[in-house]
Formats: structure tokens, sequence, C-alpha cells
């Protein structure tokens, strides 16, 4: 799901239960406010903001406590992510705009503070990408990356890498340092049922002068070959092989829904002890649909064994 053609179909759907079910599972407000909290918020009247890869406005929510939400640019991709954060009534105030989180349509020296969540895993060259978050921030400016880490479970490590990209911990480093921020710092974020607390990570970064990146870099080529073909150039053999590599990408990745549930309830036999988050009434629908399709499962194939 790495490519942006994919994400945008993924997210056609997505959408339409993000908040109900994949963030209070995935990506907590507990989460959200500890990775902020890494975050300098001084002055916040005159802070100027970009939320990039906003999606349902989410994060925005929690940087919308810290700063006037007329002071924060919200930028996505996803028209459909876009809708879900336009109705929110606390960020009415926002400017929203859709936009590319490896080409920002912004000047040089623009914003104090950036800042992206959960999107860096969708980018097809996130060194190209964090390259754009110094170029948009002004001397001094501070950006906040938030993104997954590779698992470590064998199972979870497959389907995972079958979703999308989860880029190991010392990439996320790399980034920065190559990107030329310096005071870098960082904190790890999980949710209460992850027994590893590398579940996720907060990296934060300076802009220390003014422009672009010294950093010479050559963008990673687009692939031309499926995910990048324009509508009028799309035959109908590579638009099948890219319906089948979205289907593939959604498969693995609502995978996931029905493992994070387990998982909550089953934390405190796993030995966690960490305070739970109540599932909510989508959560536990969800829940139950995958106790049904489990019991009918195993009912058959003990009626299969007599």
């Amino acid at each position: 799901m790495q490519h942006k053609k994919e994400a945008y179909w993924f997210y056609r759907y997505l959408s339409i239960f993000y908040d109900k079910l994949v963030n209070p599972l995935f990506w907590t407000e507990k989460m959200r406010e500890k990775s902020l909290d890494l975050g300098y918020w001084d002055d916040p009247e005159t802070l100027r903001v970009i939320d990039v890869g906003s999606g349902t406005g989410f994060t925005t929510e929690g940087i919308v406590r810290r700063v006037p939400s007329e002071n924060v640019t919200c930028v996505d991709q996803s028209p459909h992510q876009m809708s879900r954060a336009l109705a929110k009534r606390e960020l009415a105030g926002c400017t929203f705009q859709l936009g590319d989180a490896e080409a920002l349509p912004f000047d040089d020296d623009t914003f104090d503070r950036y800042v992206s969540a959960g999107s860096i895993e969708y980018w097809p060259d996130p060194q190209l990408g964090i390259l754009e978050a110094y170029r948009v921030l002004k001397p001094g400016g501070w950006a906040l990356m938030i993104g997954p880490l590779e698992p470590v479970n064998p199972f979870s490590k497959f389907v995972a890498n079958t979703w999308m990209l989860f880029p190991p911990e010392e990439d996320y480093h790399q980034y920065f340092e190559n990107a030329g921020f310096d005071r870098i710092d960082y904190t790890y974020v999980a949710p209460y049922w992850q027994k590893s607390e590398r579940y996720g990570i907060a990296i934060i970064g300076r802009k220390p002068q003014a422009g672009k990146s010294p950093y010479a870099y050559t963008p990673v080529p687009h692939e031309t070959a499926v995910v990048n073909a324009e509508q009028e150039g799309m035959s109908l053999g590579r638009g099948m092989l890219l319906a089948g590599r979205v289907l593939a990408g959604s498969a693995a990745g609502f995978l996931f829904i029905p493992m994070a549930l387990v998982a909550s309830i089953t934390a405190p036999l796993r030995g966690i002890d960490k305070e739970p988050e109540p599932l909510n009434q989508h959560q536990k629908v969800a829940l139950v649909a995958v106790g049904v399709i489990a019991t009918i499962f195993i009912v058959n194939r003990l009626a299969k064994r007599r």
C-alpha cells in the first residue's frame, strides 16, 4: 500500500470506519498526546503548524488543543479522509488542502511546526518526504514524525510488510540526520494491549538554517509499471494488477483489526498490566463478529472430522 494510487483507493473505503475501529485500536488518544508532548508549543498564538497526512483529523484534534485552529493547515491526498475531518467542529478554523507529502504546495520557510502521524508508511520515498518537512519549516522550527515500527513477531511482521511500509527504527533517525535536522529526540508509543513498547516512534528534530536541506539526494524513481500510471494510460491488465495489489494489501491490513481486538481483551492474560481502554460499540460488534466467524470455522472443522 506504499504507493499513492493504492493508498487513495484503500482510504476510499477505510475512511468510513477509520475513527470507529482503526484509531481506537492502533493510534489511541493516549499515544497521540504522548507523541505531541514531545513537541515544543511555546507561544502557541504565534505558531503556524502544518499537519501532513492529516486524514480524518484525529491528530489535528490534539494539535488544536495546543495551538489555535486558525493557525493549523491540514494536508492530505485523500478527499475521503479529509471530508471526515471537515465535519469535525473542533477543526472548523483549520485550513484544508489536498496535497502530496513529497511535494508540499508551500514556499520554503513557511511553518513553525511540522507534524505527520501515521502517514510515512504510505510514502513511496520517505526520505523525500522528510526533506519536504525540512524545506517548509522556518529556521528554528521543529518537525515531529510519528510512525509504526516493524513488528518483531514473525506473523505480525509478515502481515505488516504485506500491507505497507514499516520502517526499521534506525531508518527514522537516518531520514532526520540526512535532512540536516539537529537536536533530534524521540520516544516510543504503543496501545495498551501491545507488550512491546517499540510499537511506534515519535521523533522530532529542529531545522537549524533557512532554505532547503543541504542534503544532496536523488529521489527514488517512481514505479511506472502499475501504481503511477495515469488513468488515460491504464490498460486493462495494469488496472487489474493494481486492483489485485489494493485487495491483497487491504486484506492484510484488515487482518490487523481482529488481531488487535483479540489482543486487547487478552492483554491481562498475557501479563500486561497497563490500564485498559474500554472498547467502543463498533469494536464490540466487530469482536462479536470475529467470535461468530471463529465459532463457525471450528464447528465446521469438527463436523468434517466425524
